[in-house]
């Protein structure tokens, strides 16, 4: 199974996020600018002629597909490299995806999402993406 992680944080932590995602070995991502607010409806600013309400900030949205099995790992790595512990720090949303075509290549599925060194090759390679795959067991010897 495939899903979409799309993150929703600070736009100072765009750098940091993209570089801890990479020593994951997430080569792939979309990133826009966004605006929007939590709970707290905006900020409140002062100026020469009193204060105003701020309610749409200037966020990042983060978008990253990836096999089922990189999920938790990828999240981690996002709220640890987004985390400044101050309100607006923003959110995560974990969405299904139901397919996934390259359009160059007309593959389809997880074939579309491989890119040397990312994660799901370190991971089927017994590498740093994950727990590597169990190996076959070993063909008992003829008696």
């Amino acid at each position: 199974m495939t899903k979409k992680i799309e993150a929703i944080i600070r736009e100072e932590k765009l750098n940091d996020v993209k570089d801890a995602l990479r020593k994951i070995g997430i080569v792939g991502l979309n990133v826009c600018e966004v605006r929007g607010h939590g709970r707290g409806g905006g900020i409140v600013l002062a100026g020469r002629t009193g204060t105003y309400q701020v309610d749409l900030l200037p966020k990042i949205q983060l978008n990253v597909v990836l096999s089922d099995h990189n999920v938790e790992k990828t999240v981690d790595t996002i709220c640890e490299a987004a985390r400044s512990g101050k309100n607006g720090d923003g959110m995560i949303f974990i969405y299904p995806v139901e397919d996934v075509i390259r359009i160059r290549t007309g593959e389809r599925g997880r074939e579309a999402l491989m890119y040397p060194g990312d994660i799901d090759e370190q991971r089927e390679k017994g590498g740093n993406g994950h727990e590597p795959h169990p190996s076959p067991p070993s063909p008992s010897p003829l008696s």
